[in-house]
This record gives C-alpha cells, sequence and structure tokens, in this order.
C-alpha cells in the first residue's frame, strides 16, 4: 500500500471514529480553573465522565495542543459546570477563542476561589488527584469534594450538534 493509500485510509478511519463516538450523546460542561495568576481559565468540554462514587472521582479530558494545557497543569483544583439548557451561547464561547470568556455568564467564586457558574445544572468542586497522556488528549482525574445541583435540564451534545433533553418519560 502507497504512503497516499495509507494516508487516506487513516483520514477515512478518523472521520469514521469521529462519527461513531458522535453518535453517543453527552452533556456539556464548562470546565474552571484559575492560572498562577489568579485569571479564571476555563473550557467547553462534553469528555466528562462519573468516575467513581467511592472514593467521588470524576474525569475529563483536554487536547494536548490545547493553549489552556499549562494552567490545567498547575492547578490543584478544577470546577466541572454542568450546563443547562438555556446555555448554549455560553458553551459556544468558551468552545472559541474570544479572550473575554468570563464576560459572560453570571460567576460566582466557590472553595479554592474556583469560577462557578450560576444556572448550571450541577457543579462539582474537585482537587485534582491525578493527570496522565492518553493519545492526543491529557486526562484529568478529580476528587469531588463539593457537589450542587438543580433540577433543571441540561444541555446535550450529539451528532455534532447541541439538543434539548426535552420531556422524561
Amino acid at each position: 500500500m502507497s504512503k497516499a493509500s495509507v494516508a487516506a485510509a487513516t483520514e477515512t478511519d478518523i472521520r469514521a471514529l469521529r462519527a461513531a463516538l458522535g453518535g453517543f450523546a453527552t452533556g456539556v460542561t464548562l470546565v474552571t480553573c484559575r492560572a498562577p495568576d489568579g485569571q479564571p481559565v476555563g473550557l467547553t468540554v462534553n469528555s466528562f465522565s462519573a468516575l467513581s462514587l467511592d472514593p467521588p472521582l470524576v474525569l475529563w479530558s483536554l487536547r494536548l495542543a490545547s493553549p489552556n494545557l499549562a494552567s490545567f497543569d498547575v492547578a490543584d483544583h478544577f470546577a466541572i459546570n454542568v450546563l443547562s439548557e438555556g446555555q448554549v451561547d455560553l458553551s459556544r464561547r468558551f468552545a472559541s477563542a474570544v479572550p473575554d470568556k468570563f464576560n459572560e455568564g453570571l460567576w460566582h467564586e466557590g472553595g479554592n476561589r474556583l469560577p462557578l457558574l450560576s444556572g448550571c445544572a450541577a457543579i462539582l468542586e474537585c482537587e485534582r488527584a491525578s493527570r496522565q497522556d492518553a493519545g492526543d488528549h491529557r486526562l484529568y482525574i478529580g476528587r469531588v469534594l463539593r457537589a450542587h445541583s438543580q433540577p433543571v435540564p441540561p444541555l446535550v451534545f450529539h451528532r455534532g450538534h447541541y439538543h434539548l433533553l426535552g420531556e422524561v418519560l
């Protein structure tokens, strides 16, 4: 097989993998921390998962090429803000390169000075337990120190689009 054929097959495989993974609906989160200079840092993440109840652990991942990687690597704490269905615009904002991301939304400070977003379906304040590289991402595991939730519908992401959860049957 020629190098061009291998490259074409790999590109096709990546597209097929992306399409297959997109078939798994996820919640949408804003993961936040404080940079060493005290500035808030945050980004949209849908690679978030519950990991363990005892001890209480969660997992999320960040691309190694992310400009936010250094801030999360030095942060001992981070927050997972699980977005509600009315927070689509904030999800898009934090997924963009807008420099003043925290100028929108109603933010308050949680424990360890973590930036927490009001109106979320849930908020998990975490202490970083570990991190490790896996492929082109870094996995962060956090021990949940505080958890807050409210009965509002979460924002859902599926096949590259935002969706509303709708009525629960």
